[in-house]
């Protein structure tokens, strides 16, 4: 009876390794998880880095207000410069414009420029905002942040460094304000 039992195996395996009909589905079945978890990988990683250049831009496009003066002239306040970078049409598309934050330090040297990090041992943000755009001829620090959502991680890429699965996105331009009258 074992030896029977053994024999019809044996055929059922062969028989089985001879179909190729469901070859193709039972392939693709194994392959595709790791395919599609690669596939948004990528896009998700090509998506944050396009989200942190535009983000880069409107730091440099919105620095020059304090560069040039424009804003110290114009009595800009800390919610005047921030409605200016969230009308920059490329960020009001990308970003939630209440999410963004702004950073505008002045400085009398360049050898008094500090710039720390905006995220504590536990993987929080560290919200210590200032506007002080400074004079003509101050050394100007205007760094802008969003902590960026990230939903691959659940698969095993893990670009967060922030709790939450979030990604601080920072653009920060570093300047001599001109000397404007």
């Amino acid at each position: 009876m074992q030896a029977s039992s053994t024999g019809s195996f044996r055929r059922l395996v062969r028989r089985f390794r001879r179909n190729r009909r469901a070859s193709a589905a039972l392939e693709f079945a194994l392959v595709a998880p790791v395919f599609f978890a690669l596939l948004f990988a990528i896009i998700e990683t090509a998506l944050m880095f396009f989200a942190n250049q535009v983000l880069e831009t409107a730091t440099q496009d919105s620095a020059r207000m304090i560069l040039t003066g424009q804003a110290q002239s114009g009595g800009y306040s800390q919610q005047d410069f921030s409605d200016y970078v969230c009308n920059k049409t490329s960020v009001s598309v990308l970003f939630s414009c209440a999410k963004i934050y702004i950073d505008v330090k002045s400085y009398s040297k360049f050898a008094d420029v500090s710039i720390s990090s905006q995220i504590d041992n536990s993987g929080n943000f560290i919200n210590n905002m200032t506007y002080s755009p400074g004079a003509a001829g101050d050394i100007v620090v205007v760094r802008l942040f969003y902590q960026w959502p990230i939903f691959v991680t659940q698969l095993g890429y893990n670009i967060a460094n922030l709790s939450g699965s979030k990604r601080l996105l920072v653009g920060t331009a570093a300047f001599k304000n001109e000397p404007y009258s």
